[in-house]
């Protein structure tokens, strides 16, 4: 799998997994909807992800990081409901944001890679 492509499903998954969060809740809060707000701007880098873009690909690997970091306290949250279905929620938008980071460390690597053998 590419970055790119990793980053796509990644910002899908945290669009509609923050969307259902959002509208599942007793008393929604704008909050609940940041990860789609990230997936949005996601999707907004993605094109220039894909044409191998430095600057954008560091852009989505920043917004990456930053909603890795915060999806811990949501994450807290919904264990201290024991809200089972939450828990998977954020747990799936956590892990897809580790496979992207995954993915977005080895394209950087391919590229020095690349760079160095040129």
């Amino acid at each position: 799998m590419k970055a790119h492509t990793a980053s796509l499903i990644n910002a899908i998954l945290l669009i509609i997994l923050s969307a259902w969060g959002y509208m599942d809740s007793e008393s929604p809060s704008v909050t609940a909807l940041i990860p789609a707000f990230v997936g949005v701007a996601l999707l907004i880098c993605n094109p220039g992800v894909k044409k191998e873009n430095k600057i954008i690909a560091h852009i989505a690997v920043l917004l990456t990081l930053i909603i890795f970091i915060g999806l811990f306290r949501p994450l807290m949250g919904v264990i201290d409901r024991g809200n089972t279905i939450g828990i998977i929620r954020v747990a799936i938008m956590l892990i897809s944001t580790v496979v992207a980071m995954i993915f977005f460390i080895k394209s950087f690597i391919d590229a020095r890679n690349n760079r160095a053998k040129a």
